[in-house]
């Protein structure tokens, strides 16, 4: 393997980048000319029987006809910021314990297009290929209750049914034509039409979602239908903040791909690996993080939670309703959150998925713990379910469910709040509060999904765009694919994996390693470090003046 192009990991494994060395021969599955659901399903069917006893279906080399896919990149579709304003709050309070409730109510928050969007299958990323944008936010305000979760002031409403707007797609078509300098919001929208307060009450039970699996089919379109983005109101606050994204494919196999996330004016930093392990169990597709996928790794780089990093684990998800081609997702396993660097009390949060029965319908319930930690200890490592924390360490618990509505309470552990109030950081227009002193019977809201929706970004215009960022990259396929040209869109994407194919057979032959532009080398701590090009794109991302774009149609 010495000739061959690698990615090499300290650890002793490599990244392979070549199609060759992919494990196992290449699932294929021919265009069945029907475009239809009919057709599709077929297709789905048939792809499920092929993968029955792979190992790992995302490790494996495999060949979809376009008309499976979803007209949207794979790196823009992941990026654990469909509530960014939440995750720009995770740093507002001086108190540790509101910031690791904050950071468990993120969590919950970040990939909100799985409550109310449908799963989908997006372009298969590229070695090379990177995706940047970013997002404008209001900073969340508080109550005068401390009980109260924070009040977000954009996308907040109730949905309509789904027949009354279209595909999620749509509003990607804006940004496809080169003919405009004009910027769009991305495809996975969710347009507000009120900028008012939520209304979250007291709960005294947790809520469970009962609804069939067709929840799954509601698209990510702009909730008026109309398109217009509230948004862009001419007299928008000056206050808004502005986090950024910046994520690149390091390799082709197994497919890994390195992100970065700042909201600089907050002081909150995000990295990872993402990489995951699928299989088939049955009649669902298991989903797991992969080797490098170590989780999310959240830096606090300024302001009263200066020092603190949060590591949050992954948990197991499962893709089910294949056979009956309506696709909907139940989570299991247990999430870990853990801060180190604290200046006083170390917390830790344990978030437990509930199995789901095999017979009725899903649930989604999950329950979770806050607790404290020694920093100096291991004995908090097994501690990986709910029932395994000590109850003198836990001060804080939640329940409810993972679509709908979570609440929470102090215990009779929780330590008593400073004598002073806490006050939001560097937000001038919020009030300073105390910290909330909630009784250990008193349940209040941690956050409501069903009232939540996944805000826009934004992203530069095709034109100005390099060759290979994600939308100028699959540009060819997306226009035909929103054109219904199937055939069309196949032929193009496998343009792009020929083109991939034959740069990696260069760099073979030339004996030279696949560098990464945005990202070091070395993944092997599960946290990318920035090259000097990622940390250029992100100043580029901070700079752009993007109040004159317009919202997508």
């Amino acid at each position: 393997m010495a000739d061959e192009a690698i990615i090499k990991i300290p650890s002793g494994e490599v990244l392979e980048e070549e199609d060759d060395e992919a494990p196992g021969p290449t699932i294929s599955l021919p265009d069945s000319g029907d475009a239809g659901e009919g057709g599709k399903l077929g297709m789905i069917v048939q792809l499920v029987k092929k993968c029955l006893g792979v190992k790992d279906i995302a490790a494996m080399r495999l060949s979809l006809p376009a008309s499976l896919l979803e007209p949207l990149p794979n790196l823009e579709y992941w990026h654990y910021l469909d509530r960014p304003d939440l995750f720009a709050a995770i740093n507002d309070s001086s108190d540790p314990f509101e910031r690791i409730l904050a950071v468990v109510r993120f969590i919950f928050t970040k990939d909100l297009k799985f409550v109310h969007g449908k799963v989908c299958k997006p372009y298969n990323s590229v070695l090379g290929e990177h995706f940047r944008g970013h997002w404008d936010v209001p900073p969340v305000s508080y109550s005068s209750d401390p009980t109260q979760p924070p009040i977000l002031r954009v996308h907040t409403n109730v949905p309509p049914t789904p027949a009354a707007h279209g595909s999620e797609t749509v509003s990607v078509k804006s940004n496809r034509s080169g003919k405009s300098s004009k910027s769009t919001l991305s495809g996975l929208s969710l347009i507000s039409t009120s900028k008012g307060k939520t209304s979250p009450t007291l709960s005294s039970a947790p809520t469970s979602l009962t609804g069939d699996a067709g929840l799954s089919k509601l698209s990510l379109s702009p909730l008026n239908g109309s398109g217009r983005n509230e948004d862009k109101d001419k007299d928008k606050d000056k206050d808004h903040i502005r986090v950024v994204y910046v994520t690149e494919q390091v390799s082709h196999h197994p497919p890994v791909s390195a992100y970065y996330a700042s909201c600089p004016g907050r002081g909150v930093e995000m990295a990872g690996i993402d990489q995951i392990s699928a299989k088939v169990s049955g009649t669902t597709v298991r989903v797991a993080p992969g080797s490098f996928n170590k989780g999310i790794y959240i830096n606090i780089t300024s302001g009263p939670g200066l020092g603190e990093k949060y590591h949050i684990t992954h948990p197991v998800a499962n893709v089910n309703g294949i056979l009956r081609g309506s696709f909907y997702i139940t989570v299991g396993d247990s999430t870990i959150v853990t801060c180190v660097g604290a200046k006083g009390v170390s917390y830790r949060a344990v978030i437990e998925y509930k199995e789901e029965s095999w017979l009725g319908r899903a649930h989604f319930l999950v329950e979770g713990v806050i607790h404290t930690y020694d920093e100096s200890s291991t004995e908090h490592e097994e501690w990986t379910k709910v029932k395994h924390v000590p109850t003198a360490r836990v001060v804080a618990v939640f329940d409810g469910c993972w679509r709908n509505h979570i609440r929470w309470r102090r215990t009779a552990a929780s330590p008593p709040g400073p004598s002073t109030s806490t006050s939001v950081a560097s937000s001038p227009s919020t009030p300073s509060f105390s910290v909330p002193s909630l009784s250990e019977t008193e349940y209040a809201t941690l956050v409501d999904l069903s009232t939540l929706f996944v805000i826009p970004k934004k992203v530069r215009p095709l034109e100005r765009q390099l060759p290979n960022e994600s939308r100028k990259l699959w540009d060819a396929v997306t226009t035909r694919l929103l054109a219904k040209e199937y055939g069309e869109a196949t032929k193009a994407k496998l343009a792009i994996e020929q083109k991939q194919r034959d740069e990696a057979g260069e760099r073979k032959r030339k004996g030279v390693q696949f560098i990464p532009q945005y990202f070091e080398q070395d993944i092997s701590s599960g946290i990318p470090i920035l090259t000097a090009a990622g940390r250029k794109a992100v100043e580029e991302e901070l700079k752009e003046c993007s109040d004159a774009w317009p919202s997508s149609p």
